[in-house]
């Protein structure tokens, strides 16, 4: 459900309040879900891999061939897991979909022309 008028308004003023009072963190914070989602996701198959390695060994070592059949599986779908969310994974400024980065760009310039307008309306009133 889109926002209403409003509350775009609302949510912009606090964004730029947001900037304004600390731009270091909230530049920080522009996209950053998305790619601690895909880093934390890849960390996660790197980790089963090696689940997955440490089955193939103990199946070997019991001389267990299911259990390497496992490990080779764990070991298997982990590194699709891996390959697929590193390529998924926005760099660093994106926010994710293809055309957001565009997106980005031109929501903050308009953001910039309305906060140049709100600073001019305040010293006009204030003169």
């Amino acid at each position: 459900m889109p926002l209403s008028e409003h509350e775009q308004r609302m949510l912009e003023q606090m964004e730029r309040a947001l900037y304004a009072e600390d731009p270091k963190f909230a530049t920080a914070l522009e996209g950053s879900g998305l790619r601690t989602y895909t880093r934390r996701r890849v960390y996660q198959a790197v980790v089963g891999f090696l689940v997955g390695i440490a089955l193939l060994m103990a199946g070997m070592v019991a001389q267990q061939i299911w259990i390497s059949v496992v490990g080779f599986l764990v070991m298997l779908g982990c590194a699709v897991l891996a390959v697929t969310g590193w390529r998924k994974a926005p760099k660093p400024g994106e926010q994710g979909a293809p055309g957001a980065r565009r997106q980005v760009r031109q929501r903050r310039s308009m953001m910039d022309r309305i906060e140049q307008r709100w600073q001019r309306r305040r010293d006009e009133q204030g003169h």
